[in-house]
């Protein structure tokens, strides 16, 4: 394997959890912007489940750049950021004035999770826990297990 092959997933992996750190990072220091707007949204529980978005984002995001549990996370963001997109982002059902800025939002998250699906697919790369740890199984072997 050449040292692209061994850098790009490492590139990939970090640009892609920066996002979700600098945003899990952010909610800590405006708890209470997060919990009213998860609220306006009418997600139940918002006191309670903003911990586990802090917990996901700045946790999980912090696992996906160091290639921690890679293909789990992969996975885990992509279906996060599906309830995102459709929940916070329903440019459909917006005025006109505001479908535009939450259609391109919405895309974004779809980008997103297509390079989730590439984490799922491909796993951490050669820079990574999973790879210190020997976690480099293909992703039809992660099915089956």
């Amino acid at each position: 394997m050449d040292s692209v092959e061994k850098l790009v997933p490492l590139l990939g992996r970090v640009l892609l959890a920066l996002v979700f750190v600098l945003g899990g990072y952010g909610k800590i220091w405006a708890m209470d912007a997060t919990i009213a707007q998860m609220a306006s949204h009418d997600i139940p529980m918002p006191n309670v489940l903003v911990y586990g978005v802090i917990a996901l984002e700045l946790g999980g995001g912090l696992a996906l750049m160091l290639g921690l549990f890679t293909r789990w996370l992969g996975v885990i963001f992509a279906f996060y950021l599906l309830i995102l997109a459709l929940t916070f982002h329903d440019y459909w059902a917006m005025p006109a004035a505001e479908s535009h800025a939450q259609r391109v939002a919405f895309l974004e998250h779809l980008a997103m999770m297509g390079g989730m699906f590439y984490v799922f697919a491909y796993g951490a790369g050669a820079y990574s826990l999973d790879a210190l740890f020997g976690r480099t199984q293909s992703a039809a072997a992660t099915a089956r297990a």
